[in-house]
């Protein structure tokens, strides 16, 4: 054999094989993409579903079914096995929309498989058969093994995609649409066709929380977050009340678990209450914060997910990327595609109807019907002979006589000659004619038309199928601001080590694994580095700590001696921000240069400091104070102001100072229930940090807290938040649902319970707080009454109502009245930006 003839070989081998790939792969990737994996735009349904929707149709007889039959029904179309059926129907059957389910059919939420399809059954819902079937504008196609007729869509006459959503992996792309409500759909599509704007986002079924801000219409690189709605049951238990789109309450509770045991969050106990809702009991560990927990629960478990749409659909035997307005907008047009082609069948159905009734009243009426007695030599004489008797009065008629026409008036029984009643069939023409007209009007007018038929589908089927999902603007959550401080951080200073391995050495402190640590040498270093097991800094290290990125509140006090001249210096900086692993000289850059003197101050404290010269300089005063408070906070880069030019032999402190900083300014922004800085929402004013907050529901409790950031209100439930003052009047406006009157009540507030509620309003069910302020002098514009009896009091409350106990009920006010409505005068604030949300 030639050297050339194996390569020659191999050559031809590879041909065919590139060859088989190229047609075989491609068939198979076609097949997946058009008859398994994607839905069609036309029908918003998989093959599997259109088939197992079309045997239902077939079986219909409006008793439930074996779901077991109905797959040996669907059997007969789908080429696929019993599992495919049996799984796409009990998916259908789960969104409760085409399929009405009895039985067991499990559950979403929990992830509890259905029950076996000898056990469960089904039917068509009445929705299904209006909206899904009409075998007159279907088009059909033979079945896989050609003994059927199978439809190739079905007359969908609702964006049934929308609504259903859709998912599934192909070959070389995916789908996944979400669901959305059923009547925003039906809303949507009314503006839809009326050429208005219209808005569109998924709605769950396991309800939640929803943050649509990077929906983009459901398109490709789009985003939404879920998160489950999370209560504070007490200041020990968290109650967690459904679960996310995709979640189910077991692996929700291992997410839980798992982030327990890698040290995010710190629990005692997580229990699955769920029955006919969702509730699991989260059992917080001694000591951890509520507030700190629900936000971790967010960063580190299922609690929240984050869901990237896709919407791809068959479009014309190709997949297409789409967005959600472009989807609706096609299911439109293709509803008023099919309510137009059924308008125009039965408008031809009703002519036949209205032809056929005139030829037999014509037939009667003049008495066509007696060339039946006549001698005539055959059967087509006959027929000839009516055909003929008719000829004066085609001109009443809209199409001409056919030959079947008078076959099928012949047929008619004797006996209803003498029993005819031509007002009957005079009747029968006018209601034709009328319906014939409405649909005439209808086809001319097809948007008004189409837009009816949407209205019609809301008012039979809207109820119970409102919005589940609340929309709702999510804050982002810095995962290491939430996470315990679980890992404990070793130093040995004299040779320079940080880290979690050091277990020997000195005990620094305890943090999180995501945060980061800041480190300050005698060198006069300066160091930021991630949590470590062993991480070398620098000999003599002289002060470590967590690190807070743009902390503009600790100031570090440090006095220094720089090596090439030595000169010592004083100087005050903040650390605001740097780059990770760098190494930052915050002395003169001199191998000699020393740190005699460092604290780091949270608030930005100047103490007093007694610095002792070396006792053989020539310095007259070897003894003196400084004041940092004199020097000027600077960054970490200055010099700093010269103390001495002589050799220092210590510094010690001295003296506390006072912070030298201003008061922090807060903010409560309104929308995520924050505490903030950054000037986001309703001024608070400025607040010293032994200062506390006053906090006042809509449930009639009140409650007083610290300054900590991490604190989350539920803004909805927030009446008035500001700087507590222990001398202040706070008047309020309550519902006594008992006796159905409103009281007034002015009190102090008594007690000094931090982080705790005090109902402060008459207990009972339904009474609820209206109003409240800490206006010293309150005046009350009270509107009662409607129309001509309408009337408003003015009402100065402080003269009205004396101050009394906190836990009084107060004084009647007024009757309560459905008209009744209330708010305080507005008057001109002296002192800023005020605090209530009222």
């Amino acid at each position: 054999m030639s050297k050339g003839k194996p390569n020659e070989l191999v050559h031809q081998n590879d041909s065919g094989v590139q060859g088989q790939y190229k047609t075989w792969f491609l068939d198979y990737a076609s097949y997946v993409i058009l008859e398994r994996a994607v839905p069609a735009i036309e029908d918003g349904l998989k093959p599997v579903q259109r088939r197992i929707l079309h045997a239902m149709k077939e079986m219909d007889d409006g008793r439930f079914n074996k779901v077991a039959n109905i797959i040996g029904q669907s059997m007969q179309y789908h080429p696929h096995g019993d599992a495919s059926i049996g799984e796409a129907l009990v998916n259908m059957g789960q969104k409760d929309l085409l399929v009405e389910t009895q039985g067991n059919w499990g559950d979403v939420r929990t992830g509890d498989d259905a029950a076996a399809p000898r056990y469960i059954e089904a039917r068509l819902s009445k929705f299904a058969l209006e909206v899904a079937f009409n075998a007159k504008t279907t088009d059909w196609q033979l079945s896989y093994d050609g003994r059927k007729n199978e439809p190739v869509t079905l007359p969908m006459k609702f964006p049934l995609l929308l609504a259903h959503g859709a998912e599934g992996i192909a070959v070389g792309l995916s789908t996944k649409i979400l669901p959305h409500n059923f009547c925003e759909i039906i809303d949507a599509s009314i503006k839809c066709l009326k050429g208005k704007k219209f808005d569109l986002y998924p709605d769950f079924q396991t309800g939640g929380m929803l943050d649509v801000g990077n929906y983009n219409e459901g398109k490709r690189g789009g985003k939404v977050r879920v998160r489950a709605v999370i209560e504070e049951l007490d200041k020990k238990t968290l109650v967690i009340r459904n679960v996310p789109f995709g979640i189910t309450t077991s692996g929700l509770i291992d997410s839980i678990i798992k982030a327990n045991d890698q040290g995010k969050i710190k629990i005692k106990k997580v229990t699955d209450n769920t029955a006919a809702n969702v509730e699991i009991q989260v059992d917080l560990a001694p000591g951890i914060s509520p507030d700190i927990t629900i936000d971790a629960l967010y960063a580190f478990t299922d609690c929240e997910v984050s869901i990237s749409p896709n919407a791809c659909v068959i479009v014309d035997h190709k997949p297409r990327f789409m967005g959600v307005h472009e989807l609706l907008t096609v299911a439109v047009d293709n509803t008023k595609d099919l309510l137009q082609k059924e308008l125009e069948i039965k408008l031809g159905e009703l002519g036949e109807k209205w032809h056929y009734t005139s030829l037999e009243k014509i037939f009667f009426e003049e008495k066509i019907y007696k060339e039946l007695e006549k001698k005539h030599e055959t059967w087509e004489k006959v027929l000839e002979a009516i055909d003929k008797a008719f000829v004066p009065f085609k001109k009443q008629l809209k199409r001409a006589i056919t030959r079947e026409d008078i076959v099928k008036l012949t047929e008619k029984p004797v006996r209803r000659i003498y029993k005819l009643d031509i007002e009957e069939l005079n009747a029968q023409i006018r209601a034709l004619e009328a319906e014939i007209k409405q649909i005439n009007y209808d086809l001319q007018h097809l948007v008004e038309y189409a837009v009816a038929y949407f209205e019609n589908l809301l008012k039979k089927f809207g109820k119970g199928r409102e919005r589940k999902t609340e929309i709702r603007l999510f804050e982002a959550i810095q995962a290491k601001h939430v996470a315990i401080a679980n890992t404990k951080v070793y130093v040995n200073r004299s040779d320079g080590f940080i880290g979690t391995g050091l277990k020997k050495d000195e005990l620094a402190f305890e943090c999180s694994d995501l945060d980061d640590i800041i480190v300050f040498t005698r060198k006069g270093l300066m160091k930021v580095v991630r949590v470590g097991e062993k991480v070398y800094i620098g000999k003599d290290i002289i002060h470590v700590a967590v690190f807070q990125k743009n902390d503009e509140r600790t100031t570090y006090n440090m006095i220094y001696v720089d090596g090439s001249t030595g000169i010592s210096y004083g100087k005050r900086f903040n650390v605001t921000g740097v780059t990770r692993e760098k190494e930052y000289d915050l002395s003169r850059g001199n191998e000699k240069s020393r740190v005699h003197y460092f604290t780091a101050n949270p608030n930005g404290e100047a103490e007093v400091v007694n610095i002792i010269l070396s006792p053989n300089c020539t310095a007259r005063n070897k003894s003196l104070d400084f004041y940092f408070e004199e020097l000027e906070i600077k960054g970490r880069g200055a010099v700093g102001n010269q103390i001495t030019k002589y050799p220092i032999k210590n510094v010690r402190f001295k003296e506390a100072g006072r912070s030298t900083l201003s008061a922090i300014k807060l903010w409560f922004d309104d929308k995520f229930g924050r505490l903030n800085t950054e000037a986001k929402g309703l001024y608070l004013g400025n607040f010293e940090g032994t200062e506390k907050l006053l906090v006042i529901f809509t449930d009639g409790n009140y409650e007083l807290t610290d300054l900590e950031m991490t604190q989350r209100f539920d803004p909805e439930k927030v009446l008035m938040i500001e700087k507590y003052n222990p001398e202040k009047v706070i008047t309020a406006v309550y519902l006594d649902n008992e006796k159905l009157q409103y009281n007034v009540k002015r009190f102090r507030i008594e007690t000094s319970s931090m982080q705790n509620k005090f109902l402060f309003i008459k207990e009972g069910s339904g009474n609820r707080l209206e109003l409240v302020t800490s206006d010293p002098k309150p005046i009350l514009m009270l509107h009662t009454g409607r129309g001509a009896q309408a009337r408003t009091q003015k009402i100065k409350l402080a003269d009205f109502v004396e101050v009394m106990g906190w836990k009084a009920v107060g004084n009647k006010l007024a009757d309560y009245s459905k008209s009744t409505e209330m708010e305080w005068e507005q008057k001109e604030k002296e002192d800023g930006p005020q605090s209530s949300l009222f």
